[in-house]
């Protein structure tokens, strides 16, 4: 029998409060990352920060915020009215510590109970915080949350406010780098929602004089809308919509107290019923709800008194009232879309034939769908049974009171060598592998109809569980893992094809990547090194000194199962597919994969770069 395990006063610890934010960091900032995901710790680090110099501005005090990244080190500095002097410690440092549980104060804020600047110290290697109000000022200085050095200026000239630096801790975030494209992300939601504001990045300026409605402007090109944005406001309300010409899916970007919930929450679900019973009720027709909200483009922010999230991260919003003496949310934003939707489609005739076109023309492409989906569905249903192509994870994205649910991931492989490595070496809780047969169909000018048709999309499609909506997806992250060859290249571009046609709010929120894998491998007897490019081989080399063993991977399948690990654990480096603003989806597409053949052999021999190898001479 065994031994019965000791369990007295010892084993009980009370962890102090930096400890706790260092061991259980995702309870505070989501997954932790490297930066190539838009929602990795750092850039929660710098939101949290933000969030404190965003209230001021709400508040009325402070017009410009600098932020200035540098390499590793992040440097916030706003014009508020200053933390005060005497708590600028306990205020960064003290849990349940903060000015926002007095509602009269901070009635709609954004930072939540104090928690934020202290995640920010307890996971930064260096934290600085400096105050200046009333002509003094106070600063004090950390060192992984432990104090390390506090002034107090009795005269100063600087100008009022609060500065923040920070530089976060190697230990806990492993080889990360800020991508300056989601910094500005964060910094344009900022100033879209509000307008006034100017936000300076690495001396770059930000600001916006129509709030929502430049924010659509920038999501969606002009070329692409099927009429010109509906922008309507309202007490702690606002509204921009539009409908796309060529996007098939529904595109949503929410906020509360200017929160982007990614994830929605009621606010969203609250919005999407209330399009659907306010132009039903303007045409007086039962139209189905997903005939009206195909395609559409669209953006909601309401301000909410005391907002329950799902999560420290702030990005699903569970609060079902508005707080105070008003209704609930569903009850506001509906209240707010029958009387100021329903008055802009009576003023304005020629938005409201072009939306009944496209409900129209939605019903009829929905019924020349519904036989063939039928028969897609059940396939689909025998495959989730027995679907030899997915092997599925434990955690999805969906399950948000799990912790680890932001880490899930899809590995999309080519051929069964490269999936049997992956599958073998993968972290069965939060990584699935999704594997290919060979080459996907090119589906560039093609109608859904070929998502049902095509078994391997349909079943993809199943897999990420996104033909109702994208809040449904199933992973937050779809990795396209190929050999870097030019099969391999081939087939990233008819993925990513395949999504831009198809689903491309996945790719514009940020969940869509390319594995990246070594081309070599440098060893010697002691120590065993992985390049991933020319430059990494020869730095290796040299390092390793005497003629060390140098291996050239051709393909993902060459790669035994006991090394893959290494590329897809901790360290996986992926690299985030993005668009570019200024292009149309449709045009992108038509000239990488259309049948313009001369004009796209031209620009491949314009811009064609031989790389030679060196030879390295005894």
């Amino acid at each position: 029998m065994t031994e019965e395990t000791q369990y007295n006063e010892d084993n009980i610890r009370s962890l102090d409060w930096k400890e706790h934010i260092r061991m259980r960091p995702g309870m505070y900032i989501g997954k932790l990352g490297d930066g190539s995901s838009a929602d990795d710790g750092i850039y929660i680090l710098v939101k949290e920060v933000l969030d404190n110099c965003i209230d001021e501005f709400v508040m009325g005090a402070g017009k410009t915020i600098e932020i200035s990244i540098q390499g590793e080190k992040v440097i916030v500095r706003d014009y508020g009215r200053g933390i005060p002097l005497g708590k600028v410690v306990d205020v960064v440092s003290k849990m349940n510590t903060g000015g926002k549980y007095d509602s009269r104060a901070f009635k709609k804020s954004v930072g939540l109970n104090g928690v934020g600047t202290k995640a920010v110290n307890a996971l930064s290697s260096y934290f600085r915080v400096e105050s200046t109000r009333d002509g003094k000022s106070a600063s004090a200085e950390f060192e992984r949350g432990e104090l390390s050095n506090q002034d107090l200026l009795d005269e100063t000239s600087r100008r009022r406010g609060t500065k923040v630096s920070f530089t976060p801790d190697e230990m806990i975030f492993k080889n990360y780098k800020y991508r300056s494209e989601y910094v500005e992300r964060l910094i344009k939601n900022y100033v879209y929602l509000n307008p006034g504001l100017t936000i300076i990045f690495n001396g770059e300026k930000f600001f916006s004089e129509n709030g929502l409605k430049d924010l659509l402007s920038e999501s969606i090109a002009e070329g692409d809308r099927l009429y010109p944005i509906i922008h309507l406001k309202g007490e702690d309300i606002e509204v921009a919509m539009t409908h796309s010409k060529s996007q098939y899916s529904e595109e949503y970007h929410s906020f509360v107290n200017g929160q982007n919930t990614t994830q929605g929450g009621t606010h969203q679900a609250a919005f999407r019923e209330s399009v659907v019973k306010t132009i039903r009720e303007f045409f007086g027709k039962n139209y189905e709800a997903s005939d009206i909200r195909k395609s559409i483009v669209s953006a909601i922010s309401i301000k909410v008194m005391e907002p329950v999230f799902e999560s420290q991260t702030k990005t699903k919003l569970g609060s079902t009232d508005m707080g105070g003496e008003l209704p609930t949310v569903r009850t506001y934003i509906n209240d707010f879309l029958k009387t100021a939707l329903d008055n802009f489609l009576h003023k304005n005739p020629e938005v409201t034939d072009a939306l009944q076109r496209k409900i129209l023309q939605a019903e009829r492409e929905r019924k020349d769908l519904s036989g063939i989906r039928k028969l897609a569905r059940d396939r689909a249903k025998k495959a989730s049974l027995h679907n030899k192509k997915l092997r599925d994870c434990r955690i999805h994205l969906t399950d948000s009171k799990k912790e680890r649910n932001l880490e899930s991931t899809l590995f999309i492989t080519e051929g069964d060598s490269a999936s049997g490595s992956i599958t073998k070496s993968r972290d069965v809780n939060t990584q699935a592998v999704f594997s290919l047969k060979g080459k996907p169909l090119n589906s560039y000018g093609l109608t859904k109809k070929i998502v049902y048709e095509n078994e391997e999309f349909n079943l993809l499609q199943a897999a990420l569980n996104i033909e109702e909506s994208i809040e449904d997806l199933r992973y937050n992250n779809i990795v396209i893992a190929t050999d870097a060859d030019v099969d391999g290249m081939h087939i990233r571009l008819l993925l990513i094809t395949f999504f831009l046609q198809f689903f491309p709010e996945l790719i514009k929120e940020g969940h869509l990547y390319i594995l990246e894998t070594p081309l070599f491998r440098v060893r010697n007897k002691k120590e065993t090194i992985y390049c991933y490019s020319e430059q990494e081989r020869q730095d290796a080399m040299a390092k390793l000194g005497v003629k060390p063993e140098i291996t050239r991977f051709k393909g993902l399948g060459e790669i035994s199962p006991d090394e893959f690990q290494y590329f897809i654990g901790e360290d996986i480096r992926l690299a985030p597919v993005m668009l570019d603003k200024a292009l149309m989806i449709e045009e992108l597409l038509s000239f990488y994969m259309g049948k313009n053949t001369p004009d796209r052999q031209k620009f491949i021999i314009e811009n064609l770069k031989v790389e030679l190898d060196r030879v390295v001479e005894d």
